[in-house]
């Protein structure tokens, strides 16, 4: 058995402009670097949260409950802000020779809110939770490869995977896979009782959910503030001004445009963090035109990338290469030639579907991210040069995700990309996955990601996911014109580290428990 302890199971080799570099330009420092201490009350402004937004773990989908289940619940295992994976819930961890079976020690002491103990068994069923042909849960993908789950004496859980992943204990640490109270064979999500470092106290959804600090809890160096009250703030107006007024402490996805303005106040810092953060155009695979994959492809030359990271990102950010994962991660295909904006090229694919033009809309609202209504207009200035006739749709931004988002045929989408390849790829690309937003299906690549993730040849794994990328960007139905950069500000009330996490945005969605007052 090997082995894998806190820092010994990293990505510091491959994550060069992702989680294990990631840059936090902060604008001023402010007390950045201030020792931690407790007490206050924090108030956030996060750019997400709808009406039908649910406790249960498997359809979190937004910042706004993703923060919520890193406050309030435990994982097993922890993305640290360097990129690496350090033990949360599980204190250590180790695998057979060929990484199809894991032992999990579970740390001892646990608490949840209402002073139940952690048991085994509320770990199986948590994981369970999301298994299963009848789940609908948006973390079914990633748990698929789970063959069996089994207790070994009191404090060990032993996963049986249907073939070898190198990079299980990193799916662990996904906010879905929140470890609940086990109840009967299910878990009990509705009362929100969790083991994580806060409680939660008032859960108003779509407006906002308020937490104290849980005074058992196992760790004393997370925590620092004595309560918090996360607002779902998604017009950027609302937002900003709450910022700049003081009435929000931390506010997330600022408006690009007004970034500079922002940073010369000298009350407010500015954090700019690299990391796999994606903006796509999302077409359904089944719905005509775009059934055709030169329709597809003549989108793809159709959109000016550049103009985009310009005029859209204002440069906190690079162009996108139509498939999901970032420049800085392991397997990153390096050799595949970047699309440019080509309006012949996409003429020509347009011709070879048997058509001289085509007429489609395109769905956005700022739910979808900050500016995906002018990304539409630009995308239709540039799109017309080449014969597409696209129509800018502004949606509503609630109910965005519940009403638009895998709904209408073509649509605008934020993703916040995944710190491993195949879970990236399992949770959005696989073929019946319950994100696969595009309804894209290709037996070679679902052959390719099985084959990919049991693979401990680096090389060949490497060749693989090679392969997957480019199966992605020139035959899917996403179009990927840009990575994004997290960009969000706080008062110089409050204090981090200056290295923060980039799986997630703001600090990898640990903020609550991770920052402070000076």
């Amino acid at each position: 058995m090997a082995l894998i302890k806190s820092g010994m199971l990293n990505r510091r080799g491959f994550l060069k402009t992702t989680a294990a570099t990631a840059i936090a330009a902060s604008l001023p420092m402010g007390g950045a670097m201030a020792a931690p201490k407790r007490g206050g009350h924090l108030r956030a402004g996060i750019g997400h949260g709808q009406t039908t937004d649910t406790l249960n773990p498997g359809t979190y989908e937004n910042s706004f409950t993703t923060s919520l289940a890193y406050a309030i619940h435990g994982h097993l295992t922890e993305v640290a802000q360097d990129g690496s994976l350090i033990p949360e819930l599980a204190e250590s961890w180790e695998a057979s020779d060929d990484a199809t079976v894991w032992r999990f020690k579970i740390r001892q002491g646990v608490e949840f809110h209402s002073g139940k103990p952690l048991e085994l068994q509320d770990i199986v069923n948590s994981i369970n939770f999301h298994r299963g042909e009848d789940s609908t849960s948006a973390a079914g993908p990633i748990v698929a490869p789970i063959k069996e789950i089994a207790t070994e004496g009191t404090d060990t859980v032993v996963i049986t995977l249907n073939g070898g992943n190198a990079d299980f204990p990193f799916t662990l640490s996904d906010y879905h896979i929140a470890i609940c109270k086990a109840d009967g064979d299910s878990i009990d999500w509705k009362s929100g009782d969790g083991c994580g470092s806060y409680k939660l106290t008032n859960f108003n959804p779509g407006v906002s959910y308020s937490l104290e600090r849980h005074e058992n809890h196992w760790r004393d160096d997370v925590a620092w503030f004595d309560s918090a009250e996360i607002l779902a703030l998604v017009d950027q107006n609302a937002r900003t001004t709450a910022l700049v007024s003081g009435d929000v402490d931390v506010a997330d996805r600022l408006d690009l445009k007004t970034v500079g303005l922002l940073a010369r106040k000298p009350d407010i810092q500015i954090n700019s963090v690299a990391g796999t953060q994606h903006y796509t155009f999302a077409m359904d695979t089944r719905a005509d035109p775009f059934t055709d994959n030169h329709v597809r492809q003549a989108l793809k030359y159709a959109v000016n990338r550049e103009e985009l990271v310009e005029k859209i990102l204002f440069g906190y950010g690079s162009v996108g290469n139509d498939h999901p994962i970032g420049r800085g991660q392991r397997f990153f295909n390096s050799e595949m030639e970047q699309k440019t904006y080509d309006p012949d090229k996409a003429k020509w694919h347009l011709q070879q579907a048997g058509l001289d033009s085509i007429d489609v809309s395109l769905s956005a609202a700022d739910a979808a991210f900050v500016g995906a209504v002018d990304a539409t207009v630009l995308y239709q200035a540039s799109a017309a040069k080449a014969g597409i006739n696209l129509k800018p749709v502004r949606e509503p931004n609630d109910g965005y995700w519940s009403d638009v988002w895998m709904k209408k045929p073509f649509v605008s989408v934020y993703w916040s990309g995944r710190v491993v390849e195949d879970q990236m790829f399992s949770t959005a690309y696989k073929c019946g996955a319950s994100w696969n937003d595009t309804f894209w299906c290709n037996d070679r690549f679902d052959e390719l990601m099985v084959n990919a993730r049991s693979e401990l040849d680096e090389a060949k794994r490497r060749q693989m996911y090679y392969e997957m990328q480019d199966l992605v960007a020139n035959e899917g139905g996403v179009v990927i014109p840009m990575f994004a950069n997290w960009v969000f500000g706080n008062s110089t009330k409050v204090g981090h580290t200056e290295q923060m996490s980039s799986n997630w945005d703001v600090d990898g969605m640990r903020f609550i428990e991770r920052w402070w007052f000076v």
